[in-house]
C-alpha cells in the first residue's frame, strides 16, 4: 500500500486526490480500490477520474457506482478512455451501508436520520417537572457526543431549547472540532436569545429551519444564527438540509419531532439509551401519540445490537422493513 486517502473536512480535497498525493510517483501502473465511482465532473477542484488516469493508475476497483447525475457513470467511462481497467461491485453492500447518507440524498432528496433516545425502562425522557438532567451515567453521554461526531447535523426542536438549553457539541477530548452544526426545528421562529446555542453562533454554526410564515428576526442573525426556510413540516425541513449537503442528521429531541418522524416513516436507525430508572406515568414520554389505533399500524423496528455502558444500556435498532439502496 503507497497511499490512503479519504474526503476531507468541508467536502475537499476528496479521497482519491488524497491517497494520488501521499502516493506520488510509487502511483504510477498501482491499483486503486475505492468504495465510490470517482467523479467526472469539474467542480472546486479537477475531476478525480481523470487524476488517476494521470497519475499512471493503471486498474480501479470499485464497490459501488455513483448515482449523482454529475457523475453517474462518466467516471468509468473517463478511465476507460483513459486506459484503465475497472472492476466494480466487490463489497457492494458494505460501500452501500457507508455512503448511506450520500446515497440517500442523491436518490430521495433527503438525509440520513438517526433518531437518539435517553430514556428510563419505561420510555420517559423527563419528569412531570421537566427535569431530565441526567437520566443516563457519565459513559452514556460521552458516547452520544461521538455520535454527534460522526453526523452532519445535530437536530432538536425549539421546545427542548427552551426545557433543556443544550450546547449540541462534541465535548470529548480530541474531538472538539468534529461537532456538528446545531439545527433547531423552530416554525415560529422562537429561538430564545438567552440561549446556549445563540450565544455561540459564531463559534459553531447554528441553523433555525422555519416556515416562511415566521416572523424575521434580525437579532437572532445579528448574532450569527441562520435562517433556512421550509415548507413548515417535519418531512420538508429534512429536504431543506438535504439540499444544504446534508447526509446525515442526529435526531436528539424532542417528543413532537421524534412522532412526526416516526409517523412519516423517516427514521433510518434508532440509538436508544436505556437508563435502570422509572418515572411513572406522569412523566414526560419519549415520544408523542403515534395515532395507531391498530397494533399493526405501530412502526416496527429490528434490533441490530445491545450493549452495557456503565450503568445503562444502549440498543440499536433500525426499520424492519427497511428500504434498500440502489
Amino acid at each position: 500500500m503507497v497511499g490512503r486517502g479519504w474526503t476531507q473536512p468541508g467536502g475537499r480535497p476528496h479521497a482519491e486526490t488524497e491517497a494520488l498525493a501521499r502516493a506520488g510517483t510509487q502511483a504510477q501502473g498501482a491499483t486503486a480500490y475505492v468504495t465510490l465511482e470517482p467523479c467526472s465532473h469539474h467542480g472546486q477542484t479537477p475531476p478525480c477520474a481523470g487524476a488517476l488516469v494521470k497519475a499512471g493508475i493503471v486498474r480501479v476497483v470499485c464497490a459501488l457506482g455513483d448515482p449523482d447525475p454529475r457523475v453517474d457513470g462518466g467516471g468509468f467511462a473517463a478511465l476507460q478512455a483513459g486506459g484503465v481497467a475497472i472492476e466494480t461491485g466487490m463489497l457492494e453492500a458494505e460501500a452501500a451501508e457507508l455512503n448511506r447518507g450520500f446515497l440517500l440524498r442523491v436518490n430521495e432528496g433527503r438525509p440520513y436520520v438517526t433518531l437518539k433516545l435517553a430514556t428510563t425502562l419505561d420510555g420517559k425522557l423527563a419528569t412531570s417537572s421537566g427535569e431530565s438532567q441526567w437520566i443516563t451515567g457519565p459513559e452514556a453521554r460521552a458516547m452520544a457526543h461521538a455520535l454527534r461526531a460522526s453526523h452532519d447535523v445535530a437536530v432538536v426542536g425549539s421546545a427542548t431549547v427552551i426545557a433543556d438549553d443544550p450546547e449540541l457539541t462534541c465535548r470529548l477530548p480530541g474531538l472538539e472540532d468534529a461537532s456538528p452544526v446545531r439545527v433547531v426545528f423552530d416554525r415560529r421562529y422562537r429561538l430564545p436569545m438567552s440561549s446556549k446555542l445563540v450565544r455561540t453562533a459564531r463559534q459553531l454554526p447554528v441553523w433555525v429551519v422555519t416556515a416562511p410564515e415566521a416572523p424575521q428576526r434580525n437579532d437572532l442573525a445579528a448574532m450569527g444564527v441562520e435562517r433556512v426556510q421550509c415548507d413548515g413540516t417535519i418531512p420538508g425541513a429534512l429536504v431543506a438540509l438535504a439540499m444544504r449537503g446534508v447526509t446525515r442528521a442526529l435526531v436528539e429531541g424532542g417528543a413532537v419531532i421524534g412522532a412526526e418522524l416516526l409517523k412519516s416513516g423517516l427514521v433510518d436507525r434508532v440509538v436508544w439509551f436505556h437508563a435502570g430508572r422509572m418515572i411513572g406515568g406522569d412523566g414526560v414520554p419519549a415520544v408523542l401519540p403515534l395515532n395507531g389505533a391498530r397494533l399493526a399500524d405501530a412502526p416496527m423496528f429490528r434490533r441490530l445490537s445491545v450493549a452495557e455502558i456503565g450503568a445503562d444500556m444502549v440498543s440499536e435498532w433500525v426499520p424492519l422493513a427497511a428500504h434498500t439502496t440502489q
